[in-house]
């Protein structure tokens, strides 16, 4: 059994840091449970790479992966793309029906999913968490369209109750924490068991790392976030500024609808380019009957939300 992982840092482990050093994240505790026997050895290859985006890894991770030959790849990506000045919902369909088709021609069982909304999680005002939310709706939309036309292993991590438990979250509050980690690798392998394909037991949730403090956090911000701010200050604030500016307008006009129109037909017309075909008359809508949330598990029940985001 051979597991390749795609993706940015979500994938990578950022929040779930490595005994020995690095990171370790869902993709690798749920390369531990993957297999098709409980006993069977699952050789892991993580490609992705912290702040990837779609084309990113159709041009640079899909060929390595298609080397590995895997029997088991998961393609986990687009949170960056909401975040950038360049958002095209156009290259992302086209990169992620790139990187899907060609590993479901290959013969690999390929799994996805459906990302948070950036901009409610981030706790940003209206006017700014507006636009990132129909950009992180069109990108789910396209998901989960290519999960059904390529017949996907997909998960929808959109509207979890645990998205919204801080403890599932490190103290960045932009990836998850381990206990998120392990969340997300019981959602995938629910998800496998579902197929029949994994038949062993999920990834525990107990924990063997220090959970996140405040000294840490108050680190993070020192060293790292303020690098991470400044990097979105330069490449997404003027860009995002303009499409606050542009929500005002609608707004005070009563014509915000008019914007979800626009991006609805944007959406309509990437899916419509990937699939050489005639658009849908509905964009695709989750799944009616979700697999089991592990919200129901007493570890995470009760916690009121706040916030945080799967970006980046």
């Amino acid at each position: 059994m051979r597991f390749a992982a795609l993706g940015d840092s979500l994938t990578e482990g950022l929040g779930d840091p490595a005994p020995g050093g690095g990171w370790r994240g869902w993709a690798a505790l749920l390369a531990a449970a993957a297999g098709p026997h409980p006993d069977e050895p699952v050789e892991f290859v993580n490609l992705s790479r912290s702040g990837a985006l779609a084309a990113d890894v159709a041009d640079e991770q899909l060929p390595a992966a298609r080397r590995a030959r895997p029997h088991l790849v998961s393609v986990v990506v687009g949170g960056n793309d909401t975040l950038r000045d360049s958002f095209d919902i156009h290259r992302v369909a086209e990169a992620l029906d790139r990187t899907i088709g060609a590993l479901r021609a290959d013969g690999a069982v390929v799994l996805t999913a459906c990302l948070p909304d950036p901009g409610r999680m981030l706790g940003l005002p209206s006017a700014l968490a507006r636009p990132l939310g129909r950009r992180m709706r069109a990108v789910n939309s396209v998901v989960h369209a290519l999960s059904q036309r390529h017949e996907a292993v997909h998960v929808e991590l959109s509207d979890h109750t645990w998205v919204a438990d801080r403890r599932a979250w490190s103290v960045d509050r932009l990836h998850p924490s381990e206990l998120g980690h392990r969340l997300l690798a019981r959602e995938f392998h629910g998800a496998l068991r579902a197929r029949s394909i994994a038949t062993g037991a999920p990834p525990s949730l107990e924990l063997d790392g220090p959970a996140p403090s405040r000294a840490a956090s108050a680190w993070w911000m020192a060293t790292r976030g303020t690098r991470w701010i400044a990097d979105r200050c330069t490449d997404l604030l003027p860009g995002l500024v303009a499409l606050a500016a542009l929500e005002w307008r609608h707004r005070l006009k009563g014509t915000g609808h008019l914007l979800e129109d626009r991006d609805r037909r944007a959406t309509l017309a990437a899916l419509t380019a990937v699939t050489r075909g005639p658009a849908p008359a509905h964009l695709p809508h989750p799944a009616t009957a979700p697999l089991p949330h592990p919200s129901a598990d007493p570890v995470i029940a009760g916690t009121p939300p706040s916030a945080a985001t799967m970006a980046g």
